[in-house]
């Protein structure tokens, strides 16, 4: 067969879909227009006495009502259709509001970190060129450290108390308040509050005309090399994506599920498998400010019945070895798909024990919005493969090398090589980088992945190794050369190499490899703090080993290879002597 994983889709699943010749927003529109009165968007932070929730919840009918109005108020301030606007803040209520009011208005969102540092912030914020920003209230002070060298006019301010009661409102900011948690920001001089903007504008924004094929969403990658750049993700991109995954658990009961929001919506992946597929099928979206309260994870779990939860290993781990997790009912879950990192097989059986439900791995990259493989759900799920391609995603490996007339051959069953995919959610490019582009995507619009891969006789793929370095950590891109750029500030570092090593609940974890100037001394902490203050915590290394040299090849250049597989062999000795 072409295609021989086709033979093992589960049934009713099809080869391909029809897609849509529309713009998000009018896709997302029709959940709106089926279940106005179902909670579109529920946040639970407490679960106080008697019942009562500190949370804020949102109909489809009130969800439409405040993009609207939000909408409204972001085409008074100037922001037009291409413009693009920074959306920095945890899973809230507010962030759904603000990336559908900015697909809404055919601008376009650019998704931001909200743990990413000053330094990180500016680089984003200035490549993208964004106009306007929708950021917490708590990252104000980063954001006054770096707007004058960025073309940011407009700062619209969102509470993590927005959206809830007067009563709720109250106790939240005063809790916070105490806590040293919340920063007062007046409004003026070109700060806005997304409340007051909401309550005080009409629901009747322009109309803009919004062809599917125009770009929706900046989502940054490191790509395949250098600082991180943003993947252009079109209409027809995410649509494509939110198609085939409902596709994909072919049993979805539009307007009846309840979807776990925990991975970060700034994280494409948390924002196409969580919060674009809820509101595509008229799900509850719960979402999770903190997924690192495992606790209260578990607690909504059994509380709020959620039966989708994607997530990342991690997620899973934590769950799975929680001292309480026999405490609670998690009988809920239907269907998790797992993504970011490899899961291992005890963690995918155990879980299923506790839930009863469905985990199945799957596998995904920014390019590609992201989803591209899974498992399927209810048929044969096989160890250590990422799954088969979904529906209209053609899959091949190729060669790693091109032969004597600069082709590369598309390799057979069991062959190893570059996994490169031709799919409608593989995305226009990579914005103001075109050499970038034509790096990763061909004239077929094949998209190159990086990752070296083979695939079985019947149409399941496994990745071997990465032909990048991109290092993977509890399913965040990491880019080692970044974490080196910040390093080589460091005034005592003459050489650094970053590499990704095997961790057990991350994934992989970052280390950094350090020669030190003559005469100069550091300890691991203090080069960990250094990097503490210019890079997001997750990418910050968590060990650090000095050498007096690094390996280099015979031009000079530092084998970053040599590391990793150094460190492999001694985790692979340890595991001997055990």
């Amino acid at each position: 067969m072409e295609k021989p994983w086709l033979q093992s889709y589960d049934n009713g699943v099809p080869a391909s879909i029809d897609y849509p010749e529309v713009d998000l927003w009018t896709l997302l529109s029709d959940s709106i227009k089926n279940y106005p009165n179902q909670v579109a968007v529920r946040m639970i932070l407490k679960y106080l006495p008697l019942g009562f929730k500190l949370g804020a919840r949102l109909t489809y009918k009130e969800l439409e009502d405040k993009v609207n109005r939000l909408a409204t108020a972001m085409a008074g301030m100037g922001i037009k259709k291409g413009d693009r606007v920074a959306i920095q803040m945890p899973n809230s209520p507010g962030t759904v509001i603000a990336f559908l009011a900015t697909v809404r208005l055919g601008a376009i969102v650019v998704n931001t970190n909200p743990i990413y540092t000053a330094r990180e912030m500016h680089h984003q914020f200035t490549d993208s060129g964004a106009k306007a920003v929708v950021i917490w209230n708590n990252l104000f002070p980063k954001l006054q450290e770096i707007q004058k060298d960025t073309d940011i006019e407009k700062v619209i301010i969102c509470h993590l108390n927005d959206f809830m009661n007067p009563i709720y409102s109250y106790l939240l900011k005063s809790t916070l308040q105490k806590s040293g948690d919340w920063v007062d920001v007046p409004e003026g001089d070109g700060v806005y509050w997304m409340k007051t903007l909401i309550a005080n504008n009409p629901p009747n924004p322009p109309s803009v005309a919004i062809d599917t094929d125009e770009v929706a969403l900046f989502q940054y990658t490191g790509g395949t090399t250098g600082t991180p750049k943003a993947a252009m993700l079109s209409h027809r991109n995410l649509i494509a994506n939110i198609m085939q995954i409902d596709a994909w658990v072919n049993d979805m009961a539009h307007g009846k599920e309840v979807f776990m929001g925990a991975i970060p919506f700034f994280h494409v992946f948390g924002m196409t498998v969580g919060m674009l597929e809820s509101l595509y099928v008229g799900g509850k979206l719960m979402v999770m400010p903190d997924p690192r309260d495992i606790e209260m994870l578990m607690k909504i779990i059994e509380e709020e019945g959620i039966s989708l939860f994607p997530g990342v290993p991690t997620l899973y781990i934590a769950i799975i070895n929680h001292k309480n997790v026999k405490n609670y009912n998690l009988h809920s879950v239907k269907v998790c798909i797992s993504g970011g990192a490899p899961l291992p097989i005890e963690v995918q059986r155990k879980f299923e024990e506790i839930t009863g439900g469905k985990l199945r791995e799957g596998y995904g990259l920014t390019e590609a919005a992201p989803v591209t493989h899974a498992n399927p759900i209810y048929g044969r799920s096989k160890t250590g493969s990422i799954g088969i391609p979904f529906p209209d995603v053609e899959a091949r490996i190729v060669s790693l090398d091109p032969d004597e007339n600069g082709v590369l051959k598309v390799l057979g069953i069991d062959e190893e090589g570059e996994l490169v995919i031709q799919a409608p959610q593989v995305m226009v490019g990579y914005w103001n980088r075109p050499d970038e582009t034509k790096n990763v995507k061909d004239e077929e619009g094949f998209l190159y992945t990086g990752d070296i891969a083979k695939m079985d006789e019947d149409g399941y793929f496994y990745i071997v190794d990465r032909k990048k370095d991109l290092i993977i950590a509890s399913g965040y891109n990491i880019v080692p050369r970044e974490v080196e750029e910040a390093l080589y500030e460091n005034p005592k570092v003459q050489e650094a190499v970053v590499v990704g090593v095997p961790h057990p609940r991350r994934g992989e974890t970052v280390k950094a490899f350090l020669v030190l100037k003559p005469g100069e001394t550091a300890t691991e902490k203090e080069i960990i703090d250094f990097c503490k203050e210019r890079l997001a915590p997750y990418k910050v290394p968590k060990m650090v080993e000095f050498r007096t040299e690094l390996p280099k090849s015979a031009v000079g250049k530092l084998l970053r290879r040599a590391l990793v597989e150094e460190e492999k062999a001694k985790i692979a000795a340890a595991q001997d002597d055990d």
